[in-house]
């Protein structure tokens, strides 16, 4: 199914991102109203359905793209043809500013996904003469370093029930950003892309949710899990 894009001067359904409810976590949050409607009449709404691509690896980077609605999950396939997830995108995130001419990592969306899709182009020239927008775009970077330096860690020397209490702890405190501080930890991708980010299998991943839940520090609730015991959970992921 192709996605929907729908001309900028008529968000068809979406709020303009004047309105939007991510925009104090978005790329554009610190402009000023005037600003801002430069930056918005540059934009293109698209949706994208589940499993679709935003932008797929070694494409031409012609585009940046800031995540209004769902989650979008970014990979690599290694050479063999496995797949390595290297992250999870949420509303608020920023994708697509490639380091080079083509794109690093492939997109794609777990369920439906809604995007503000920004031509590379007219968005360089855009923030061009505005600092604020540079440190902004600076600030996205140095937490995309931090979250890759956090998932090095979780790849390396730790258990597997180690690694799933760490995945789930940081995905909790990437939610509360959004949602604000909960017990339960919604969980939109399968086992088997939690299984590609921490490097596991997902036979491996689904013993560990079963025994983590026996041992009484989670219960597998609809859609996530709910901690039941934050204190020793959070102990089990800093290990």
């Amino acid at each position: 199914m192709p996605h929907l894009a729908f001309p900028n001067s008529n968000c068809d359904g979406f709020r303009c991102a004047t309105h939007c409810a991510v925009r104090p976590l978005a790329i554009c949050g610190e402009l000023e109203q005037a600003e801002h409607e430069e930056f918005e009449r540059l934009a293109q709404h698209v949706r994208y359905g589940a499993k679709e691509a935003l932008f797929s690896e070694d494409e031409v980077a012609d585009a940046v793209y800031s995540l209004v609605e769902g989650i979008a999950r970014l990979y690599k396939l290694l050479p063999d043809g496995r797949r390595q997830i290297i992250g999870f995108a949420l509303p608020g995130d920023f994708l697509g500013m490639a380091p080079s001419a083509r794109y690093s990592f492939s997109a794609d969306a777990i369920g439906g996904v809604t995007v503000c899709k920004f031509f590379r182009g007219p968005f360089l020239r855009f923030i061009e003469n505005k600092p604020h927008m540079l440190m902004r775009m600076n600030e996205f970077a140095t937490r995309e370093l931090s979250l890759a330096q956090d998932q090095m860690l979780l790849l390396g020397r730790r258990s597997a029930e180690e690694k799933v209490a760490a995945f789930l702890v940081g995905w909790r405190d990437r939610l509360a950003r959004l949602e604000g501080v909960t017990k339960t930890v919604s969980l939109p991708m399968g086992r088997q892309d939690i299984a590609d980010f921490l490097g596991l299998t997902i036979e491996t991943v689904s013993r560990t949710f079963t025994k983590l839940e026996r041992e009484k520090l989670i219960v597998i609730v609809p859609d996530g899990v709910r901690v039941l015991d934050p204190k020793r959970f959070d102990a089990l992921a800093a290990a």
